[in-house]
């Protein structure tokens, strides 16, 4: 079958799942309030810093008793600080679906190496039974798997009496899902996913069980500065104020404040959940009527829509061995670039071959909307190429 060369391209091709796309209209212009040749330690400095956290709270309604910080190392920073201060007070339970969260696995089982430990580990497009998790140990989990497009369904599972902490990397689900965060003990976060804002800097947000845990544990292990959260047993408040424990990048700041404002402009977290569920609904849409396309994830209800990743349905095409889907993948998205239709839009590298899109709030529907011909004639055009013009 022979596809026609769409015409239209996106407005704004981009869609990586990190660094995502930043926010429509953006320019350089945003970043010039930026408080450049001044220390964060100024007055100006911690007001920017407090900003953000003060704008963080507003848009995802976290409650006012919850502590949120600005943290060193991104999304995997914040994680490992979180790690390596509060488990080991009893034992932990640890999901994982996909690459991200079999790192935090790897880490508790050979870096930390706790003595009580459960790995419920499910295959990419699937979740672990999620029945089967005992919250009178803690929880370690991702709420949305990027690499993998799966998402847990809500938060229903989480038990309200649970002993233990729920420790959520939310990095691709935080500002474009609902997250209940009476179930969520700790939360993390970058700024470079939803909002699209620049790479390096993480969020972390405490309950007051979270908190209490900090206060009343003392690991069996050295931390180093980077990861300490307490001094002589207290919370060190500063953090959670706008006090860095290292220097964050005053550019990175301006332009996380300009995507909070963006989002309250918008209408808030309500907005940004339909604008990044609508880029989920215009794929679905499309895969139904797909001959060679469909969702990584197995069940409707835990689709991600800010990762949006697919795989070859093609009965010649799944008949290859998977290196050759591999190639076949790589030249799709290769094809795509060379056209400026899309950028950044293969799976990730430990994936099954196939497509991953970033849907979040950042990404316009009509721009989701005209990317997916291009999906169809890139792959009918490499299919063609690798198997011959009676195959494609």
């Amino acid at each position: 079958m022979t596809i026609s060369r769409p015409s239209r391209r996106p407005n704004t091709p981009l869609f990586s799942s990190g660094p995502c796309a930043k926010r429509p209209g953006w320019s350089l212009d945003a970043l010039d309030g930026a408080l450049l040749g001044r220390s964060h330690r100024s007055k100006p400095g911690k007001a920017k810093l407090k900003e953000v956290i003060d704008l963080t709270r507003a848009v995802l309604s976290i409650p006012g008793d919850y502590r949120i910080g600005i943290v060193p190392a991104s999304d995997t920073g914040a994680v490992e600080m979180a790690l390596w201060s509060m488990l080991g007070a009893r034992g932990v339970d640890m999901l994982a679906w996909e690459s991200f969260g079999k790192e935090w696995v790897t880490d508790v089982a050979k870096q930390l190496k706790l003595p009580d430990v459960r790995n419920l580990i499910a295959p990419y497009g699937e979740l672990p039974d999620l029945s089967s998790v005992d919250f009178s140990r803690d929880v370690v989990f991702t709420w949305n798997g990027t690499t993998a497009g799966v998402r847990v369904p809500d938060g229903e599972w989480i038990a309200d009496d649970r002993e233990g902490l729920t420790i959520c990397d939310a990095t691709s689900s935080a500002f474009a899902m609902a997250m209940p965060w009476s179930k969520i003990d700790v939360a993390t976060w970058s700024w470079q996913k939803v909002l699209g804002g620049e790479a390096a800097h993480g969020m972390l947000v405490l309950s007051p069980r979270a908190v209490e845990r900090l206060e009343s544990f003392q690991p069996d292990r050295a931390l180093p500065k980077i990861f300490r959260l307490t001094k002589n047993g207290k919370l060190i408040e500063g953090i959670f104020e706008g006090d860095t424990i290292n220097t964050p990048s005053m550019l990175c700041v301006e332009d996380a404040i300009d995507g909070l404002r963006w989002a309250l402009s918008l209408g808030g977290l309500t907005q940004l959940i339909r604008r990044s569920e609508q880029n989920l609904r215009i794929v679905a849409e499309w895969v139904e009527a797909s001959s060679w396309a469909g969702f990584l994830a197995k069940e409707t209800a835990t689709r991600s829509c800010t990762s949006i990743c697919l795989r070859f349905t093609d009965p010649e095409v799944t008949a290859l061995p998977e290196e050759a889907q591999a190639s076949l993948a790589k030249k799709l998205t290769a094809l795509l670039e060379k056209e400026e239709a899309a950028f950044d839009a293969g799976s990730y590298r430990d994936a099954p071959p196939g497509l991953r899109l970033w849907g979040g709030a950042t990404v316009e529907n009509e721009d989701m909307e005209a990317v997916l011909p291009w999906l169809d004639w890139a792959f009918a055009t490499v299919k063609a190429e690798m198997l011959g013009p009676k195959q494609a």
